[in-house]
């Protein structure tokens, strides 16, 4: 694990991200925040592209839990097959979106506690939307973000838990709002896994990792 990276260095490090993608999106489609929350579940072990492709079309039919629960289980399963997990996902989806309409009104509620009560939103999910939908600088930690964070000493942790409080505690406030995003990108597209891409890195000189490639 790095050490932590210097107040003036993290801040150099968002300079340039901001530089590169002034303003970062998520990339799952959605039309509103109850789309947002089924895609975001759906992606667990799944690429962002291929929810994209599943939900095109049951997004047109199903935009709102009352809709979904019209759809049914078999309905949504007809849609999402080509998704890993997809009978447990369709099931999933069908029980937060009855809950949604028992519970909520059949709104989507933007607290952590509230969306974590969801069947198939974990803290990660919670946290996407809260920040997606509601502009609230959570911060949702998936395997990039940890690989990052650990990675380069921007966020260091041994959990996914203590690496989203380092996020919160070490990035300066006006990069709240996008770090997450940032570092996703960063990691799905150049501090990759295996061999991560440090020739086109554009923080390589404040980057703590030693096996640095060309």
């Amino acid at each position: 694990m790095a050490k932590q990276l210097s107040y003036n260095e993290m801040r150099a490090v968002f300079e340039r991200f901001r530089s590169v993608e002034p303003a970062p999106r998520g990339e799952l489609n959605h039309v509103n925040a109850y789309t947002l929350v089924v895609a975001v579940a759906l992606s667990a072990q799944a690429t962002d592209s291929g929810v994209n492709k599943a939900t095109q079309k049951l997004f047109q039919v199903a935009d709102t839990p009352e809709k979904m629960l019209a759809l049914g289980e078999e309905g949504v399963i007809d849609h999402i097959k080509t998704i890993g997990l997809f009978r447990n996902k369709a099931k999933n989806v069908i029980k937060l979106s009855r809950i949604l309409v028992d519970e909520y009104g059949g709104e989507v509620p933007n607290s952590r506690a509230a969306l974590q009560s969801l069947p198939g939103v974990g803290r990660k999910t919670a946290n996407v939307v809260l920040n997606m939908w509601w502009q609230y600088p959570a911060q949702a930690v998936d395997t990039h973000i940890f690989r990052v964070g650990n990675r380069t000493g921007i966020c260091p942790g041994k959990d996914v838990v203590a690496v989203e409080r380092a996020i919160e505690d070490n990035v300066p406030v006006d990069f709240q709002q996008h770090a997450h995003h940032w570092l996703i990108l960063h990691g799905r597209y150049i501090c990759v896994a295996r061999k991560p891409k440090c020739g086109a890195c554009v923080i390589r000189d404040l980057c703590q990792f030693e096996d640095k490639t060309e």
